[in-house]
C-alpha cells in the first residue's frame, strides 16, 4: 500500500478507535452513576439497567480490542500512534473493570427490599462515591482532550477515597458490634465501599496511561503513606 494511502487508512482507524473509546468511557461512567443511584434509592429497576450497560461495555470492549490488534497487524504503527493504540488497549480493561464494579454495586442493591431506607443514609459512602465519580470524570476527560496535566495528581484524590474506605469500615464494624446494624447489612456496605475504592484505582490507572500516551513518560507510583509523609511540614 502506498505511504499516503497507508497514512490515511491508519488515521481513519485511529479516529474510529477514539470514537469507540469515548463511547466506552461514557458507558462505564453511566454504569457507575446508575449503580450508586440504584443503591441510594434501593431501586431495582435502575439496578437492572446497570446489568444491560455492563453487557454493552463488554461488547464494545471486544470491538475496541479487535480494532487495536488490526491496526497493529496491518500498519505496524510507531511512536505516538503506537502509544495511542496500546494505551487504548489497556484502558479498555480498566473501563471494563469499572463496569463490572458498577454491576457489583447494582447486585448489592437487589439484596435490599425495594425502597428500603438505608442505615444512617449509607454513612460516608455517598461522599466516597462523589469523589470516585469525579476521579473517573477527570480521567476520561483527560483521555478525550489528550490532557496529561489534568490527570497527573489523581493519586492524591485516590488517597482521600482510601481514607474514606477505612472510615466506612471502622464505622460499620462499630455499628455491627453494638447491634445498631446487622452483620449482613453492614457487610454489604463494606463491600460497596471496597467496590468504589477499586473503581478509584482504575481511574488512577487510566490517568497514568493518558500521561504515557500524551508524553511518553511513565508516572512514578508512590505509596499513599509516603505521599502523606511528604505533606507533613
Amino acid at each position: 500500500m502506498p505511504k499516503v494511502a497507508e497514512r490515511k487508512a491508519i488515521a481513519a482507524g485511529l479516529r474510529m478507535l477514539n470514537e469507540n473509546m469515548i463511547t466506552l468511557a461514557e458507558l462505564a461512567e453511566l454504569a457507575i452513576r446508575k449503580g450508586v443511584d440504584s443503591l441510594a434509592r434501593a431501586d431495582h429497576t435502575i439496578a437492572n439497567e446497570v446489568f444491560v450497560l455492563d453487557q454493552e461495555i463488554y461488547g464494545l470492549q471486544v470491538e475496541v480490542e479487535k480494532t487495536c490488534v488490526d491496526l497493529i497487524a496491518l500498519y505496524a504503527p510507531v511512536a505516538k500512534d503506537l502509544r495511542a493504540i496500546t494505551t487504548c488497549l489497556k484502558i479498555t480493561t480498566d473501563l471494563d473493570r469499572i463496569g463490572r464494579y458498577a454491576r457489583d454495586i447494582a447486585e448489592t442493591t437487589l439484596r435490599f427490599d425495594e425502597g428500603q431506607p438505608h442505615f444512617k443514609k449509607l454513612v460516608s459512602i455517598p461522599h466516597m462515591s462523589e469523589l470516585t465519580v469525579r476521579m473517573v470524570d477527570t480521567a476520561i476527560e483527560g483521555f478525550v482532550r489528550r490532557d496529561a496535566e489534568s490527570v497527573r495528581h489523581l493519586q492524591e484524590t485516590d488517597d482521600s477515597v482510601d481514607a474514606l474506605q477505612d472510615e466506612v469500615f471502622r464505622e460499620i464494624v462499630t455499628y455491627m458490634m453494638d447491634g445498631s446494624v446487622s452483620v449482613e447489612v453492614g457487610a454489604r456496605y463494606i463491600l460497596v465501599a471496597r467496590y468504589l475504592e477499586r473503581i478509584a484505582d482504575h481511574a488512577v490507572n487510566i490517568g497514568e496511561r493518558v500521561v504515557y500516551m500524551v508524553t511518553g513518560d511513565r508516572l512514578e507510583r508512590v505509596r499513599g503513606a509516603d505521599r502523606a509523609k511528604e505533606r507533613v511540614p
